[in-house]
């Protein structure tokens, strides 16, 4: 089986996340996120990375990461490499941390920047962790509305700077932004073929930028595709709705939600027509 395709240019925006082994802790305590946090803001300085957003969960971590040099990988390498010698050193231990290659989603910046920069923080909340994010002690929340120093190696005035030019109200109004989030629609409902956040003309353009032909072999199928068509030009070429629908999901890039809200249809009808069409 192929490989999750690395897709890597200068400048590129990333979602990223990685899990314990076994999904087990990769967080025993304050101590190790400390370790973490100190390999993280050395990775940032060495690989010239910019760090919009983290969050430390117990069992993974959450990066948004922008990458001027191109150079995903090799950071990531470093930072989950490092970390794992060091925690094992304190806890006397040997072996994996982390459940095989971290899963990285390359973003559209100019639709979905702000959009991951609260979705990163209000994990803890989602989870059930706590109520408010600023009750999350591990996650860049508190230090981008300035109720903790900001780190060198945190990225905070440009996200800042699309919320306004003062630096307390730009706080506020993120802090009114995260907030806003906690009872908005996932947005990995826009997801395409596992690693695109964005459109298709953004798919297209950054297979295009990386030269990615759809007869590469040593690249998922779903992933070194096309776009699928849009559901408007589906429906077009099928007349007979159910058709249309069974045609849309058969493309593998639209949810059970996204076909239902195109055709104003609940999720339980939109489900029973492809059942009755495999």
């Amino acid at each position: 089986m192929a490989r999750p395709l690395r897709i890597e240019f200068p400048g590129a925006l990333y979602h990223v996340t990685s899990r314990g082994d076994r999904r087990e802790a990769i967080f025993e305590d304050d101590e190790d996120r400390l370790l973490f946090l100190h390999t993280l803001a050395e990775v940032v300085e060495r690989f010239n990375w910019l760090c919009h957003a983290y969050c430390l969960m117990t069992n993974h971590y959450h990066l948004l990461v922008e990458t001027p040099d191109g150079n995903l990988s090799k950071g990531m390498r470093h930072l989950n490499g490092v970390y794992t010698q060091a925690t094992n050193r304190r806890h006397m231990r040997s072996g994996h941390l982390f459940q095989g290659r971290f899963k990285g989603i390359i973003v559209d910046k100019d639709s979905y920047l702000l959009e991951l920069t609260r979705y990163v923080v209000l994990n803890p909340v989602r989870a059930g962790m706590v109520r408010q994010p600023g009750k999350w002690q591990w996650s860049s929340y508190r230090a981008m509305i300035g109720e903790t120093p900001a780190p060198a190696w945190l990225a905070t005035d440009g996200i800042l700077a699309q919320f306004a030019k003062r630096r307390t109200t730009a706080q506020q109004r993120y802090s009114e932004f995260v907030k806003q989030g906690i009872k908005s629609e996932s947005i990995w409902a826009e997801l395409q073929q596992q690693i695109y956040l964005g459109n298709e003309k953004f798919v297209k353009r950054v297979q295009r930028k990386v030269g990615i032909q759809g007869d590469e072999l040593s690249i998922p199928r779903a992933q070194r595709r096309a776009p699928a068509p849009t559901l408007a030009k589906i429906a077009a070429n099928h007349p007979d709705r159910n058709d249309a629908i069974a045609a849309a999901y058969a493309t593998g890039a639209y949810s059970y939600r996204e076909i239902a809200e195109y055709y104003g249809l609940h999720l339980a009808t939109v489900g029973r027509v492809i059942r009755g069409r495999m």
